[in-house]
């Protein structure tokens, strides 16, 4: 009811509205309070009596879960009440106190997992997860600051998600509930930001470093002012190697300073240390792993490049994910991790005449350094083309392909390490079902994206996955969020080399701007699991993913 009346607060409904509120409210508040009634006094009372303590638990975390699912649903159905009135809505500005500017945003997510079976563990269920953010910033001539919480929550994960052996969680709620200590229920509240920003060093008004916790996305140096431009290294750049893992539900902050100088080439340099969060709701403290980058990056008519090196050292001494066999592994923890990545990319669009415009995207990276004692040598890349044709305003279509290619290890005892390393990326912009990500993959996609309104965004994709060695495993994760786990999870290919078929997915999003602060999205992802997918999960290969995400925010 909340969410209802703050609809109302800033849409400003009709007489008849405003009635018809009151009517439900009022009946609304009669079945409640008879429901509730029945509950303290008859269902408590004989469920105490007749239900194990242990079982009395479950029971308790589902009804949490179920009413998660409920309060999402009743503020949907708030949002969707006035109509078009919700399109017309003004966008909530910023509070200011004083010259202090108070921002604030809620997302909820309600996500359904229907994981590959071998027949252990619980692979279809639901849970929601919500993050909230409150921020507080000062812009002065001299410097501004930030202040910014952030607050997770975590409703109803499963608890029998968890298989052990290469079987490993069941999609990503089995992430959730490992890492935050085997608990259904998981809530907390950190500092996602807290910095300062020097301006104007050295006399000069284009060069500023923050110092402190912030946020960092690789490829977002530079906004192009080309509009197809600017959504290419949003969606298909940004992110790749270091990323905020903004998906999810607790995120990552980085822990250390970020210098720019902002001239014709964009030049920024940054040294930091992520912070823990992703998974685990707590998101407090740094982490013994750590990288410093550098990159240049120019934007100027149709085209828009990037070259970047980075340097990560992780010194964790946690067990490592490879395709060693176990016993090795844990000779090899205490040796460290450190690898430099050295790469860039190219965009650029051609316009067409009376065709539209196509654009053209390379990306590329090569790695060498050290995995433990092994050395390591390994390359990923990227080229993609889309098209945009004319004369389909209605829809305005872009039809988008592309191959990608991460380097796997071929072989486990020749001392060399070959599989490409994401570092600290959000894998989810290119795993839409994140069931994979970069390393050891071959993914050749195809997509379609629909824009029939502004305020509408409807985007389908195919992906045809296998590994790039199948002496190498399949992998899947997103870096380092906490001390004990290395962040990444490897499950043996099933085979002994080549290039086995991992899966193919079809999957369809829609996002609809309800408002100038509301966003309503939806997603369904099948994957159609083959050869390593059917060695692990023999029961069934096919998976599915859906979710049901709202977010608000108080500014666009």
């Amino acid at each position: 009811m909340d969410a209802l009346g703050k609809i109302r607060l800033d849409l400003g409904w009709t007489a008849p509205q405003y009635e018809r509120q009151a009517q439900v409210i009022n009946a609304m508040n009669t079945l409640y309070r008879q429901h509730i009634d029945i509950e303290d006094n008859v269902i408590f009372p004989a469920g105490k009596r007749l239900i194990p303590p242990d079982q009395q638990e479950q029971v308790r975390g589902e009804m949490v879960g179920r009413r998660a699912i409920q309060l999402a649903a009743l503020t949907l159905v708030a949002l969707l009440l006035p109509g078009e009135a919700a399109a017309q809505a003004p966008a909530m500005k910023p509070v200011k106190l004083g010259s202090v500017t108070v921002q604030g945003s809620i997302r909820t997510r309600l996500e359904n997992w229907d994981w590959f079976s071998s027949g252990q563990g619980d692979e279809a269920y639901a849970f929601s997860g919500t993050f909230a953010r409150l921020s507080f910033s000062q812009v002065r001539k001299p410097l501004d600051w930030q202040l910014e919480f952030g607050a997770p929550i975590l409703l109803a994960l499963p608890d029998q998600a968890t298989p052990a052996g290469p079987v490993g969680p069941l999609g990503l709620g089995g992430n959730y509930y490992s890492a935050n200590h085997n608990r259904r229920n998981a809530a907390m509240v950190f500092v996602k930001q807290v910095n300062l920003r020097f301006k104007n060093l050295f006399g000069d008004e284009r060069q500023s470093v923050k110092v402190g916790r912030y946020e960092f996305n690789d490829g977002t140096e530079v906004t192009p002012k080309d509009a197809t431009l600017a959504a290419l290294k949003r969606d298909r750049i940004a992110q790749r190697l270091i990323g905020t893992f903004v998906w999810t539900h607790a995120q990552r902050s980085f822990d250390g300073f970020h210098y720019v100088a902002n001239r014709k080439v964009s030049v920024h340099v940054l040294g930091a240390l992520p912070t823990r969060g992703v998974f685990q709701v707590d998101g407090w403290g740094p982490l013994r792993t750590g990288f410093v980058y550098v990159s240049a990056n120019r934007a100027q008519g149709n085209s828009d490049w990037r070259l970047f090196g980075i340097y990560y050292h992780d010194w964790r001494n946690v067990l490592k994910t490879d395709n060693r066999p176990v016993a090795v592994r844990r000779t090899d923890v205490t040796s460290d991790v450190r690898i430099g990545t050295y790469g860039g990319h190219l965009l650029h669009k051609v316009p067409l005449k009376k065709a539209g415009a196509l654009d053209v995207l390379l990306w590329g990276a090569a790695q060498n350094g050290s995995w433990g004692r092994l050395s390591h040598r390994a390359a990923a890349g990227a080229a993609e083309i889309g098209w945009q044709p004319a004369g389909t305003a209605r829809l305005k279509p872009w039809l988008r392909g592309g191959y990608y290619y991460g380097s796997g290890d071929g072989n486990a005892s020749d001392g060399r390490h070959g599989t490409f390393f994401q570092i600290l990326p959000t894998p989810r912009p290119y795993a839409r079902f994140p069931f994979f990500n970069m390393m050891n993959n071959h993914d050749v996609h195809g997509a379609l994206i629909l824009r029939p309104s502004p305020r509408v965004t409807v985007k389908t994709e195919v992906h045809a996955l296998r590994l790039a060695s199948g002496t190498d495993q399949w992998l899947l994760g997103g870096g380092a969020f906490q001390p004990w786990t290395f962040g990444y999870i490897g499950r043996p290919s099933g085979v002994t080399g080549g290039r086995p078929g991992l899966a193919n997915l079809y999957d369809v999003s829609a996002d609809w701007n309800a408002s100038a602060h509301v966003t309503l999205s939806a997603y369904y992802g099948h994957a159609q699991g083959l050869r390593v997918v059917q060695s692990i999960y023999p029961k069934s290969k096919q998976a599915n993913f859906s979710y049901l995400e709202l977010r608000d925010r108080t500014h666009p």
